[in-house]
């Protein structure tokens, strides 16, 4: 009789490990197949990125995205370290009227891209101010303090959203002239995919 408690008491506790145990996989609504899941949550945490780039030869009037000055077409690319991305490289493609340095929505493609490839997409508007803010080198001639936006990204930032406040600036040096710092958060999705 003991035996059989025993037998009774170790097959319970085993049903109920069994029972609590996690499953990656639910049924599909075909019978007989399985997909697994995908069990995901959101993290938001800080974002820093701090980069430095060049405004690329190529900038000036581009009457087809930009419409005629003063409006003009800005390319800037670089590189720096930012948290989740590491070591990135980034490239911003944007219009900016020339007279009162304002760089608006109506074309603006920019993204970082990390060393495995993974990609962030970012945006941002606002408006270059002459001069310079007194933490600042004092070669600094203008700067922009403006919102920007996480729009998603490849890889391990699909699906990633945030925002923040640039701290960006632009010096008189070659070849590097555009000095970048960004704060703010990034929610990024974690879990499995399919």
């Amino acid at each position: 009789m003991k035996t059989i408690v025993k037998f009774f008491f170790l097959a319970a506790i085993m049903g109920l490990v069994l029972s609590c145990s996690k499953s990656d996989e639910i049924a599909d609504e075909n019978p007989g197949s399985t997909l697994k899941s995908a069990k995901t949550h959101t993290v938001t945490s800080p974002f820093d990125a701090t980069f430095v780039g060049n405004y690329l030869p190529t900038s000036g009037v581009d009457p087809e995205m930009c419409g005629e000055y003063p409006m003009l077409r800005i390319y800037n690319e670089g590189e720096g370290t930012a948290t989740h991305l590491g070591k990135f490289t980034h490239y911003f493609d944007f219009c900016v009227n020339d007279l009162t340095g304002e760089y608006p929505f109506d074309h603006m493609e920019a993204y970082f891209v990390a060393a495995n490839g993974d990609s962030l997409f970012v945006y941002l508007s606002g408006q270059v101010v002459g001069g310079r803010l007194d933490h600042h080198p004092e070669d600094v001639n203008s700067y922009f303090t403006d919102d920007w936006f996480i729009l998603g990204g490849t890889g391990r930032f699909e699906g990633a959203t945030g925002s923040g406040v640039t701290d960006d600036y632009n010096r008189d040096s070659f070849p590097a002239n555009s000095f970048h710092h960004w704060k703010g958060t990034i929610t990024m999705v974690k879990g499995k995919r399919k």
